[in-house]
């Protein structure tokens, strides 16, 4: 099927052909088929590189009105902005950030790029761009099964569908164990395929050895210089290719990269010269260093600029071996000849568990380049005794199924709350009606049991029961914090309620702010301590681990400026590690909002530059929200809210 013969406009067709795409891939063609073309909903469950952005680009450009890409991540939202914004007399917008605002300006765009966040947020706020779409792609669907953003994705799903009954709706998806259950879940054709533009050959690497899965074996000796080491020089200096490897930590991203400085030709002057420019910190400027050797290390710590010249510089072949976190391979596009996975286990916070076969199989999708390379290889490394149990896993296996996580009270307390305060739902029957609409119920309905058994479509178990006694455990949890109230059977949500829904914070962190604005009223020294300790201690504030040699300087600060804090140290009720680092955050904040440098603040704290960013935004957001909430509190807070201002307004100026 050629690009030419597609219901397009003349423009789109040009511009497609001159990015090279004259004939479909299959799995395109397939998706055409399906109906992604005609308004149809479609589930694409293919391989990376198979063709997924071309799939959604022909939904979004033959729908009749304005059309939304939901993407699970901030740097993937800029990635796909700037490739949609490429279309010519296309209107693109990008929405990834207050979560308190309705953005109603992205009704100009024929295209908006957003998180599920921020589309859940625009929801919440009334947004009416949202009731207007006609067509909704979601990207990564299959992180339906991620803890944190899985159940905030299939209750929004669940609302537009309310919202926009008609609305098209398109899932990308990898290769799943239950793609059939997810386009069944949204009354879709699922396209679902393993066919790839350029062939992978997957193993593992043990005793000097790469050993395919299609038999092949081809002997690359370790030596003294290591596994990683010989895998990469063999691409790079043997092929002319270009390596990705994974690892489980940001120090073993870094070390491992140091490492590999002496074995690579050097990079143009030019991309070295760009990282040097905008290297503050020591993680920075080694950066830099391996940069200018042809290496690199990439992960969540670096700051957005420097992640953006080494994906750049890689695309581009000017970089010939990245060493990563497994972030890199959660949509971002860059692939390689040849992927090494030398982690295959990493740290839970208590101890090592094995990654799943989906994430491993993630990390092998980024090997071959399509147009450039003719094949990709992924191995595994394993010690010699592991060899077979480690091939059994990731590489015979199928991926996982896509289970919900939306049984919690976490998750199901912010949702709730949300679904009464924006009119979804007044009363519990309402609320467990539009539960009974997520993947979630769907899989309890389909009989999809937790283990995936029967290849994960169907089996006799319920997926976990029902959700009316979480429901119930979470309405009155909503009752006791003023945040909604109850008459019999309806339920509506309170001025408070109302609030802490759309300023876009959990229900936990709303109640503890207000209990915490409280105590700060009568604090006759209300500092910027003060404000930046009451958000930093709640739920929604990720916070910088204090380690053991520093645990006794935080203590010492937290006696020494008692005076500013709501939470009284000498009667400390909790759990006090965590409120040290709590503290420890921000105190980096407050440093921060006094104009100490990136430099400063990252060797003082032991932070990376992006940690930093991300706490800044974080911390701008929750004094906005703490802000909004001082007005529920009986006590007079001008003050407090004074200072919450200046502080926000400082963090906000911040050159981090």
């Amino acid at each position: 099927m050629d690009v030419a013969d597609l219901p397009l406009s003349a423009e789109f067709v040009a511009h497609f052909q001159s990015r090279g795409v004259e004939e479909l891939y299959p799995t395109q063609a397939a998706a055409v088929d399906a109906g992604v073309c005609d308004g149809e909903r479609v589930v694409a469950a293919i391989p990376t590189a198979s063709g997924k952005t071309l799939i959604a680009q022909l939904a979004m450009l033959t729908s009749d009105g304005p059309a939304l890409y939901v993407v699970p991540l901030r740097a993937l939202a800029s990635e796909k902005f700037e490739e949609f914004d490429a279309l010519p007399d296309v209107s693109v917008g990008m929405a990834t950030g207050d979560f308190d605002a309705t953005d109603e300006d992205l009704a100009a765009h024929d295209v908006v790029v957003a998180t599920s966040e921020k589309v859940d947020s625009a929801i919440r706020n009334g947004a009416e761009w949202v009731e207007a779409l006609s067509c909704v792609v979601v990207d990564e669907i299959h992180l339906l099964d991620a803890e944190g953003r899985g159940p905030t994705l299939e209750v929004t799903i669940a609302k537009l569908r309310r919202l926009a009954p008609d609305v098209q709706l398109v899932g990308l998806s990898a290769t799943v164990g239950n793609a059939r259950a997810i386009a069944d879940w949204l009354d879709a054709e699922l396209v679902a395929s393993d066919w790839r533009p350029v062939d992978l050959k997957t193993g593992v690497y043990a005793d000097g050895a790469m050993r395919f899965a299609d038999g092949e074996v081809r002997r690359v000796p370790a030596g003294e210089a290591g596994a990683v080491r010989a895998l990469a020089s063999d691409v790079v200096e043997g092929e002319d290719g270009q390596c990705l490897v994974f690892v489980n930590s940001r120090r073993g991203a870094q070390d491992l990269a140091s490492t590999l400085v002496d074995e690579f030709y050097a990079t143009p002057a030019d991309v070295a010269e760009d990282l040097q420019s905008v290297a503050r910190t020591a993680t920075g400027v080694e950066l830099a260093r391996c940069v200018a050797h042809g290496v690199a290390f990439h992960h969540a710590g670096l700051a957005n600029e420097q992640r953006r010249v080494v994906e750049r510089a890689f695309r581009d072949r000017d970089l010939k071996v990245i060493v990563a976190t497994p972030t890199l391979a959660a949509g971002v596009n860059v692939p390689a000849r040849r992927v090494v996975v030398r982690d295959h286990e990493r740290w839970n916070g208590s101890e090592m568990e094995p990654l799943s076969v989906l994430e491993v199989h993630q990390m092998f999708g980024r090997a071959g380049r399509p147009h450039l390379d003719p094949y990709g290889e992924a191995v595994v490394v394993a010690e010699d005794h592991e060899a077979d149990a480690v091939r059994d896993r990731y590489v015979d296996a199928e991926p996982e199924p896509v289970r919900s996580k939306l049984r919690s009270e976490r998750a199901l307390r912010t949702h709730v709350l949300a679904s009464v305060a924006s009119g979804f739902a007044d009363s519990r029957e309402a609320i467990l009606e539009l539960l009974d609409e997520t993947f979630y119920a769907h899989q309890r309905r389909a009989g999809i049991d937790r283990d995936g058994a029967g290849g994960g479509e169907a089996a006799g178990d319920e997926v976990d029961g029902g959700l009316d006694d979480v429901v119930d455990d979470v309405l009155t949890y909503l009752d006791a914090v003023g945040m909604l109230a109850r008459d019999g059977q309806v339920v509506r949500a309170t001025p408070l309620g109302d609030l802490v829904s759309r300023v876009y914070v959990d229900p936990v962190t709303g109640a503890s702010v207000v209990e915490a604005l409280e105590r700060a009223a009568a604090l006759e020294h209300v500092s910027a301590l003060t404000v930046l300790e009451l958000v930093c201690a709640t739920r929604d504030m990720p916070t910088v681990y204090v380690r053991d040699d520093e645990a006794g300087q935080v203590s010492d600060a937290a006696m020494g400026r008692r005076d500013e804090l709501a939470r009284d140290v000498m009667e400390f009720d909790g759990d006090y590690q965590s409120w040290l680092d709590a503290l420890k955050t921000a105190l980096m904040l407050e440093d921060v909002a006094d104009g100490a440098g990136i430099e400063t603040v990252s060797e003082e704290y032991g932070v990376e530059p992006g940690d930093v960013r991300r706490s800044v935004e974080r911390g701008e957001w929750l004094l906005t929200a703490t802000e909004s909430l001082t007005e529920h509190v009986d006590a007079d807070l001008s003050r407090v809210a004074a200072v919450i201002r200046e502080t926000r307004d400082e963090l906000v100026a911040a050159d981090v």
